[in-house]
């Protein structure tokens, strides 16, 4: 037998966002049907560019009932919704790929922009798939779920470092430690370290590193990563105390160059679990932040 998660526990927590949009892509179909399109599927293999930037500009303007939602389920804006949608629905990817397009384009409103790029996405995709299966639910919806895996995992990120930070402060609080815990990421050569500790006697830096899965390379890298914070710290003047949160992390801890640091061996899914496990690993090096103050 094993301690360690079997279900895929981020699957399940995906999945269920992803049903959340069903709604917006359902008031999608009807809203193209609307403006003549039978399906998807017709709509994208539009070659009239009159016509399709017609119904484009009606899109960005229409009043959705519904929205989209995020990784960890957090409702987008109409704008980012309907951004966001048209462009996981013809595969691409809104920030990574298409922003720095439309920040290269030197005339025209942002819908406009967004407009433009559109078209010239559709027909380069639309003859790539050309069954009416490719554009219905259950296809978009595996896109969605692509998607919106990348979001929960920054945000995911995000929320361990509020965690952190919060903890910290009461810390500080109870043992009446005069730090500061600063609401702001400190880089470093390229090394972000995503809390900052300030007292009168110094600084304590402490990247927070989370990691679900903990097979093949990414392991090698997500220790390397570690390493390499540590150490581009002290070369700075910095002492450093990582947060290490992975269930099964093969790395050798006492390899770590740094006298302290945090390991919780549990799955970052599990918040419920590691919010006092991590109370109690602050409470063992109180010491530490207090030689600072």
């Amino acid at each position: 037998m094993t301690d360690l998660v079997i279900e895929n526990l981020r699957l399940k927590e995906l999945i269920l966002v992803v049903n959340k949009n069903k709604p917006f892509f359902d008031e999608f179909v009807e809203f193209i049907k609307q403006h003549g399109y039978a399906n998807v599927l017709e709509f994208v293999s539009e070659l009239r560019e009159e016509k399709i930037e017609a119904v484009l500009n009606a899109y960005f303007t229409y009043n959705f009932k519904s929205c989209l939602y995020d990784g960890i389920a957090r409702p987008y804006d109409q704008s980012k919704s309907k951004w966001f949608f048209i462009t996981w629905l013809l595969r691409d990817a809104p920030t990574q790929r298409l922003q720095p397009i439309i920040s290269s384009l030197d005339k025209g409103s942002t819908t406009q922009k967004r407009i433009w790029v559109i078209i010239r996405i559709m027909k380069f995709q639309a003859p790539l798939m050309p069954e009416k299966e490719q554009w219905e639910w259950h296809a978009i919806a595996e896109v969605m779920l692509q998607r919106l895996e990348g979001s929960r995992r920054a945000l995911k990120g995000g929320l361990f470092e509020a965690i952190v930070r919060s903890q910290l402060t009461e810390l500080f609080k109870i043992h009446n430690l005069n730090l500061l815990v600063t609401n702001k990421e400190v880089m470093l050569n390229n090394e972000t370290y995503d809390i900052e500790i300030v007292g009168a006697k110094g600084k304590i830096l402490m990247p927070v590193k989370t990691r679900e899965t903990m097979g093949g390379g990414h392991a090698h890298l997500f220790t390397r990563d570690i390493h390499k914070s540590i150490s581009v710290a002290h070369e700075n003047g910095f002492n450093c105390i990582p947060v290490v949160i992975a269930e099964s992390w093969s790395g050798n801890l006492d390899n770590l160059s740094c006298h302290n640091y945090i390991y919780i061996p549990v799955n970052p899914n599990q918040v419920e679990k590691i919010n006092p496990l991590l109370n109690t690993k602050l409470q063992e090096i109180v010491q530490i932040f207090a030689n600072i103050q």
